[in-house]
């Protein structure tokens, strides 16, 4: 055998005798790196031999993998243990915050280990991938809600942790344009009941004919006799243009505005004359023989001292005369124009004005005083006659 072959055989024999080198276990510690070289191989105789003591919520990684427990013993080389001790996380939610200790390393860790599951829609910040620093943060949580947005004839039904109606309707895909609103309204933050109503508006504008009543005017005329009527000018209707605004919501009209209305015809003016041309005439009625300047149909109505419409009986009258047959009342404004006129009424007879008859409204009417013994009921129109002389002061509009 050649020297050299015996010489690396003594070689190998001698390096088979020697005992294996001590592992070397290195430690990260925040920015401390600590170096062993150690026999031990549990987790709490290495933490023991660098002097580190762990807090409650303190945690371990062995070459990348969260150890399982401090009794845990390590068998794999080389070690590298990192030590990541927990910090103060204070958590802000709808219901309020609150402040607790995690070694997470993740914002998403740290909320599953408070028992938060995550879900589509919640709202976090920092995000859930964020890494947690090994100094004190604070995490905004809003869990998403359930909400039923009906919009455009159909309803979604999402979730949402939006701080408003507004962007909540902008997550969904649902934006309000133009003059579109919604209930809530978009500034609101979102409803208790999940209910939110997207209302689409639209306007249009149109142009509407409108057509403006004519006036009448009425002027005095010694050429038409009493009581009759002429047209001097026919009158016409005016005409004007609208523009209006028309309003929609959801497709049915809702309010018309006119904004802007243009003269396109004025109105004219009916002219009515009325007669002041008065004329004495004679005529046999009930075979007597009267002489009139004026004859007009009233509807004529009777009435007696105990039948006046009140509890009571009176026999006077606004003139003072005593109430029987041939006293007779008009309207007051007319009893005040013709107090102590003459008149002939057809079947009564003759007759003066001595009474007010405040019912008498709203066409010619004329009540027949009676006494209660001679009482005669009378409900129908009439021609009354207004006898001569002539009064000097004549009412010549009576309606």
């Amino acid at each position: 055998m050649s020297r050299r072959i015996l010489a690396l055989l003594f070689a190998l024999l001698l390096a088979a005798c020697q005992p294996p080198p001590i592992p070397i276990v290195t430690i990260l510690d925040g920015k401390q790196v600590i170096t062993l070289q150690t026999e031990e191989r549990t987790l709490s105789a290495l933490l023991l031999q660098a002097g580190i003591t762990l807090a409650a919520q303190d945690n371990v990684l062995i070459n990348g993998k969260p150890a399982d427990s401090l009794d845990q013993r390590i068998e794999d080389t080389p070690i590298t243990l990192q030590i990541r001790h927990a910090v103060t996380v204070t958590l802000v939610t709808p219901q309020g915050e609150r402040q607790i200790q995690t070694s997470a390393f993740t914002v998403a860790e740290a909320l599953r280990r408070e028992g938060i599951q995550l879900a589509a829609g919640d709202r976090i910040d920092p995000s859930p991938a964020s890494p947690i620093p090994n100094s004190p943060i604070t995490v905004y949580y809003t869990p998403a809600r359930s909400l039923a947005i009906t919009a455009d004839g159909k309803t979604l039904q999402t979730a949402s942790s939006a701080r408003t109606v507004g962007e909540a309707l902008a997550e969904a895909g649902i934006p309000l344009l133009g003059l579109d609103y919604s209930i809530p309204s978009e500034q609101e933050a979102l409803p208790a009941d999940g209910q939110i109503r997207v209302v689409r508006v639209s306007e249009s504008i149109v142009l509407t004919q409108k057509s403006i009543p004519f006036k009448s005017e009425l002027v005095a005329s010694a050429e038409v006799p009493l009581d009759q009527t002429q047209i001097l000018s026919p009158g016409e209707n005016g005409l004007s243009v609208q523009r209006v605004r028309v309003r929609y919501e959801d497709g049915a009209e809702v309010s018309r505005a006119v904004e802007v209305e243009t003269l396109v015809r004025p109105p004219r003016t009916r002219i009515l004359a009325y007669g002041t041309k008065v004329e004495i005439k004679t005529a046999v009625v009930d075979g007597v023989t009267i002489e009139y300047w004026r004859a007009v149909q009233m509807y004529a109505t009777s009435y007696s001292p105990c039948r006046l419409g009140i509890p009571s009986c009176s026999s006077t009258t606004a003139s003072g005369k005593t109430l029987q047959k041939g006293v007779v009342a008009l309207r007051t404004d007319l009893y005040r124009a013709m107090r102590g006129q003459p008149l002939y009424i057809p079947g009564y007879g003759f007759a003066t004005v001595e009474d007010a008859c405040g019912g008498c409204v709203g066409k010619p009417w004329i009540d027949l005083g009676y006494s209660d013994d001679d009482f005669q009921g009378w409900h129908g129109w009439v021609t009354v006659y207004f006898l001569t002389p002539v009064p000097p002061v004549i009412v010549y509009v009576l309606d």
